[in-house]
């Protein structure tokens, strides 16, 4: 794959779906099922976005807005694509979306271990916190709470 690529952010769709949950699967210990990204399509309080790299989906992030608050549940890339501006480009497009939306304050978890993407939610002017201990599963680590609050 060279270096250039065409990244194109847009809303997740139904037909996104089996290729999310194969990414998560693939991703993740305790990936979502297909069902629990077609479960978000029916909600208007979630924001689901995928990227497509050269027209291929290779990722999805989203949130919940919650009482203003945007919890961002989920971000994964397709390994291939790791290390690329993917999720940066995705995140960013996200808290966009949801400040149109009136979300002034977003918040997420991560494993403590997982030093590239706290580099990345500190890019985007997230700070940790606090920490949720044991959060995570397979394994057993703890969590991150990181916050980006609008002044």
């Amino acid at each position: 794959m060279n270096d250039i690529m065409r990244i194109e952010i847009r809303r997740l769709r139904a037909e996104d779906i089996e290729t999310i949950s194969r990414i998560e699967s693939e991703s993740f210990t305790t990936p979502w099922s297909a069902k629990d990204f077609r479960d978000l399509l029916a909600r208007d309080y979630c924001m689901y976005l995928v990227a497509l790299a050269d027209g291929e989906i290779a990722g999805c992030c989203g949130l919940t807005n919650i009482c203003q608050e945007g919890n961002i549940d989920n971000v994964v890339v397709a390994e291939r694509f790791r290390n690329r501006g993917i999720a940066f480009a995705m995140l960013k497009e996200l808290i966009a979306m949801g400040e149109e939306a009136g979300i002034r304050a977003f918040t997420l978890e991560v494993r403590v271990g997982n030093a590239a993407a706290i580099h990345l939610y500190e890019k985007l002017g997230f700070v940790s916190e606090g920490i949720r201990p044991g959060f995570y599963e397979k394994p057993t680590e703890d969590a991150s709470i990181m916050w980006r609050r609008h002044p």
